[in-house]
C-alpha cells in the first residue's frame, strides 16, 4: 500500500516477533524492514527462563519483579545482550557478503532474493508478498522525501516557548488539533534547567477541547492547567509535572458522572501530579511507576500493570482493575462495596 501510493520513501519500517537470528535480520529486510526490534532473545541472554509470571511479581530470576529479594536473583550483565547483538550483526554481515551486498541498506525490499520454501507455504499464496521491488528503488527510506510536520506552527512554538523567555501567554486556546501539547516546551526545560525546578515555576493556563498527548512526558516545574476535556494519552510519560484538568464553571452535567479525558491517560508515567475533576477514559494509569493522580472515576483495565505511584479514585471503576498491579498504592472510594467483583 505505501508503494502503490508513493509513500514508502517518507517512512522507516521496524519489524519484530522472534527475531533470533541473523538470517531472521536479514529476510525482514528483504521484506522492506529498516529497524529491527529484539525484545525475547536479549531477556533470555539476560538470564530469563521464561517461566511466564512477568505479571505476578515472582520472577525467580529477578527481572520482572520489584521484590527486592528476588531481585538480588538477577544476575544479567549489559555485556551478555552486547554479545547477542553482535553476533546477530555478524551473522548478518555474512549474509550480506554472499549476496554481494555491502549495508544493509543495499538489502532493503529486495525481494527478489527471496524464494517460497514449498513446505512452509503450503496452500498460502504469497506471491504478493514477494513481488519485484520497483525499478525506481524506491523500496527503503529517503530523508529527502520525509514529511513536514511544519513544527514550527505549532502551538508550543508560537505561544509557549517565548515563555521561557519572559513573554507572557495568558490564557491559550486549545483543540483537537494540538497534538502533545506543552511537550515541547516541557523539553526546552529539560535542556535549559534540567529535572529540579521547583513546582509550578511556569504555569500555563488553557481552555478548550485538548488534542490527543496533552502535556505527555511533562518534567518538574511545569504545570497546565486546561479548562474543558481532552483525548487520549492525557499526561503520557509525566515526567515531575503536574496537569490540572476541570470541566468549564459554565458546564451543567456532574463531573463525576462524565468523562473528561479519554483512553490511556498518564500511561507509563514516572512522577507528577495529576488532578482530573471528571471520569476518565480505559485503562488509566497504566504503568505507572510514580505519579500521584487524583480522578473521579476510571472505565475498564483501570492502574493496569503499575509498579509505583499513589493513585485516588473518588468514584466507580471499570472491569478488570489493578490487574498485573505489582507496586505502587491505590485508593478507591468503594460506596457500593462492589469493588471486588471487577479487581482482577
Amino acid at each position: 500500500t505505501l508503494l502503490s501510493n508513493g509513500l514508502r520513501t517518507r517512512v522507516r519500517l521496524e519489524v519484530d516477533g522472534k527475531l533470533m537470528t541473523g538470517r531472521d535480520v536479514a529476510v525482514a529486510c528483504a521484506l522492506g524492514a529498516e529497524e529491527f526490534g529484539f525484545a525475547t532473545a536479549p531477556l533470555v541472554a539476560m538470564g530469563c527462563m521464561m517461566l511466564r509470571v512477568c505479571s505476578l511479581d515472582t520472577c525467580a530470576m529477578g527481572i520482572a519483579t520489584q521484590d527486592p529479594e528476588l531481585r538480588k536473583n538477577f544476575r544479567g550483565k549489559p555485556e551478555y545482550v552486547m554479545n547477542f547483538m553482535v553476533y546477530i550483526a555478524r551473522e548478518l554481515r555474512e549474509i550480506l557478503a554472499g549476496l554481494g551486498l555491502r549495508s544493509v541498506d543495499e538489502l532493503v525490499g529486495r525481494t527478489d532474493l527471496l524464494q517460497t520454501a514449498p513446505q512452509a507455504a503450503g496452500p498460502l499464496d504469497i506471491s504478493s508478498i514477494l513481488a519485484p521491488p520497483p525499478e525506481d528503488g524506491a523500496a527503503g527510506f529517503r530523508p529527502e522525501d520525509v514529511y513536514d510536520f511544519h513544527l514550527e506552527e505549532t502551538a508550543d512554538e508560537r505561544k509557549l516557548l517565548p515563555i521561557l523567555e519572559g513573554v507572557p501567554c495568558g490564557t491559550v486556546e486549545v483543540s483537537s488539533t494540538d497534538r502533545a501539547f506543552g511537550t515541547m516546551l516541557g523539553a526546552e526545560i529539560t535542556r535549559r534547567f534540567g529535572t529540579g525546578l521547583p513546582e509550578d515555576t511556569y504555569r500555563v493556563k488553557c481552555r478548550g477541547g485538548a488534542g490527543q498527548s496533552f502535556g505527555a512526558f511533562l518534567p518538574a516545574g511545569l504545570t497546565l492547567e486546561l479548562e474543558g476535556d481532552s483525548n487520549d494519552y492525557f499526561g503520557k510519560g509525566l515526567s515531575g509535572g503536574k496537569l490540572v484538568i476541570y470541566p468549564s464553571p459554565e458546564s451543567t452535567f456532574d463531573p463525576g458522572e462524565n468523562v473528561i479525558v479519554g483512553n490511556v491517560a498518564l500511561y507509563g508515567a514516572t512522577g507528577g501530579k495529576a488532578f482530573l475533576g471528571g471520569v476518565a477514559g480505559e485503562r488509566f494509569c497504566v504503568r505507572n511507576s510514580g505519579a500521584v493522580a487524583v480522578v473521579e472515576g476510571v472505565g475498564d483495565h483501570g492502574c493496569e500493570y503499575m509498579t509505583g505511584g499513589r493513585v485516588a479514585v473518588i468514584g466507580r471503576t471499570g472491569r478488570n482493575f489493578a490487574a498485573g498491579m505489582s507496586g505502587g498504592v491505590v485508593y478507591v472510594l468503594d460506596t457500593a462495596h462492589d469493588l471486588y467483583r471487577r479487581v482482577n
